[in-house]
């Protein structure tokens, strides 16, 4: 079927060279002429803007956005109300937060122009392995849209999980449990590589895990893969950046009272990690030395 991607970084560009491979018509706009021409050499339509995207799709018109969370999807989508037509589907690709989701459905319905929220996981392997898809949206327009759906996911790799916000908010919680599983591996490795009874192979033993154990799974295999390339990670600074899904979901437990521990540890260490020095520990040290005469170590 006819589509419009707009925003082709790593998950647009491949996400429209997938659907091309499928047989869909998907007409492109980028802020960089160069993704443009990228997708275009793929069999893409090319544009210069929303008004030629719009132009160049036969209503009702399908336009899937993956754009930045937060004012870039709002400007996007505010732009867009004033091209389309009833009747015609805004897809929402991208990381947003559930309450803004459900914000811009409700004033998109006030024009007949249904919102669908795609919770999308995969990064740049769903190129080949597939995205998994968590839909959110009115039922009529999730099953106009279902074509596109499929071709993006492998089998049972999409599913229609509610309403418009339903998706962002599955995939916000999906997002929460990776920052707890992420740091549960990043403890358990960093064990084995400070010990100091055993010089061990951590590509070896992430190997290992992957063939039959219980902690095996995907990321392992990411684990693996990296261990394989340099196993003391010597070429990589430990700053963690998060995308705000981790903030959303412990806010969620908060507002909620569902306790969410791991996932806010593991949120709290990721902040860590982006200070040259934690102004915290000097005050600790501080304090120990005040307190106890505890030795210190200067600046």
């Amino acid at each position: 079927m006819q589509l419009a991607m707009i925003g082709l970084g790593r998950m647009g560009g491949n996400m429209t060279e997938r659907l091309l491979r499928e047989g869909h018509q998907v007409v492109v706009y980028d802020r960089s002429p160069d993704a443009i021409s990228a997708s275009a050499k793929l069999g893409a339509t090319p544009t210069t803007g929303l008004e030629e995207v719009v132009a160049k799709l036969a209503s009702p018109r399908v336009v899937w956005i993956m754009v930045p969370a937060g004012q870039p999807v709002d400007d996007t989508i505010a732009a867009l109300q004033l091209l389309l037509s009833r009747g015609d589907v805004i897809i929402d690709g991208g990381n947003s937060n559930y309450h803004d989701t459900v914000r811009r459905g409700r004033s998109l319905d006030a024009h007949d122009i249904a919102l669908v929220d795609s919770g999308t996981s995969g990064g740049i392997w769903g190129l080949e392995n597939g995205y998994c898809l968590m839909v959110g949206g009115p039922a009529p327009a999730v099953a106009r849209c279902e074509p596109i759906f499929r071709s993006l996911a492998p089998a049972g790799g999409y599913a229609h999980v509610g309403p418009t916000g339903a998706g962002h908010y599955v995939k916000m919680i999906h997002n929460g449990i990776e920052y707890g599983m992420l740091q549960a591996y990043a403890e358990g490795y960093e064990l084995l590589h400070a010990s100091k009874a055993f010089s061990l192979d951590l590509h070896q033993i992430a190997a290992v895990w992957n063939r039959g154990s219980v902690v095996r799974s995907w990321m392992n295999e990411l684990a693996e893969r990296a261990f394989a390339g340099d196993p003391s990670l010597a070429d990589l600074k430990g700053y963690v950046e998060d995308s705000g899904e981790g903030r959303w979901t412990v806010q969620e437990g908060i507002d909620l009272a569902v306790p969410t521990p791991v996932i806010a540890l593991s949120l709290m260490t990721r902040f860590r990690s982006r200070q040259e020095e934690s102004f915290g520990a000097k005050v600790i040290a501080a304090l120990r030395r005040e307190f106890g005469g505890h030795k210190v170590q200067s600046a």
